[in-house]
């Protein structure tokens, strides 16, 4: 029997499931429970289709848009990414039950913006263009009141109404050394400024990316496990390359591995140690990363050691109405 090449593996910590993310998948499977199949889930509730995919056999249908509901007597339920405020108006129009699954370090954003639109702020909101969360944080105003800036060049070049009234808002899943670039940038040339009296950026997000960097340069490849729309997980690969580890990539689940070219990675480095990092971002389980270690046990001799930069005991409250 042909011996397997070693393997080892460092794995971060922590990594996978937030409190967000947990609380929102939580959400549907009570309410399936308390109200029965199905239940109406409006967008992916978090950014992974092995979540959703669970979520569709236990008896959620996921729908884009409320008028594709053909049951307006069961209940919807909101993603945790947040909806703009036209969306519940919307539920209420049609008779709906509704239940608000977005995440509390979301609301806290939208509370913000709020907060600085009633003093007279115009906001300028560092996020991605088109990413539910961003969608979701500029419908909560009049159209007009948030600026989206989404890179340094953005912060150098945009123009708002009132420089000298001005306030800023972060979506809660960005690269922290990039965010502290956008901020800084518009910092200097909006010295007056008002940002919010706790970073936005959630701790999940500030955690995974801590661990990342803790093991990035100690890694000759690295797997972030996440889907290409969480934007959380995107941010992972990133912040592993600037960290030092240029092959870092974004892999949905152990099948979509190339083992080959890792085998091959791994027989270049003959007689030394080859070093896979491996995490996951916010929203995939932690059966993914589990899968990932279990096939590279079936190609290597696989060692794995975990790397812990912090713990997370936070748990966000269930609704009242799934409560009882």
């Amino acid at each position: 029997m042909t011996e397997r090449p070693p393997l080892f593996i460092r794995l971060a910590a922590p990594r996978g499931f937030c409190a967000g993310v947990d609380r929102a998948i939580l959400m549907v499977e009570r309410a399936i429970a308390k109200y029965g199949a199905p239940v109406f889930v409006r967008h992916e509730i978090v950014h992974n289709r092995q979540v959703v995919e669970d979520l569709e056999r236990k008896g959620a249908i996921f729908v884009e848009e409320l008028d594709e509901i053909d049951d307006p007597t069961r209940p919807v339920i909101f993603s945790a990414h947040g909806v703009p405020k036209s969306v519940p108006a919307d539920a209420e129009k049609r008779g709906m039950f509704y239940l608000d699954a977005t995440c509390p370090l979301v609301s806290k954003v939208h509370v913000e913006a709020h907060r600085n639109h009633a003093q007279g702020r115009h906001i300028l909101m560092i996020g991605h263009q088109g990413h539910p969360e961003v969608e979701g944080t500029l419908g909560q105003l009049p159209e007009g009141a948030i600026t989206l800036v989404e890179s340094v060049e953005d912060a150098n070049s945009v123009m708002p109404p009132d420089p000298s009234n001005l306030a800023y808002v972060t979506q809660t899943t960005l690269s922290l050394d990039d965010t502290l670039d956008v901020v800084n940038t518009l910092m200097r040339r909006f010295p007056a400024i008002r940002g919010p009296h706790k970073n936005d950026i959630c701790y999940a997000t500030t955690n995974r990316q801590a661990a990342v960097k803790a093991i990035a340069q100690e890694c000759d490849m690295m797997f972030v496990v996440g889907a290409p729309n969480s934007s959380n997980s995107v941010r992972l690969v990133e912040v592993a390359a600037k960290a030092g580890c240029g092959a870092a990539q974004l892999v949905q689940k152990a099948h979509d591995v190339d083992w080959a070219a890792l085998e091959a990675a791994v027989a270049r480095r003959a007689g030394g140690r080859f070093t896979l990092g491996l995490t996951a971002g916010a929203s995939a389980p932690e059966s993914l990363v589990q899968d990932v270690i279990s096939e590279a046990r079936s190609r290597f001799t696989v060692a794995v050691e975990e790397v812990t930069v912090s713990s997370e005991d936070v748990i966000f409250k269930l609704p009242k109405a799934l409560i009882a």
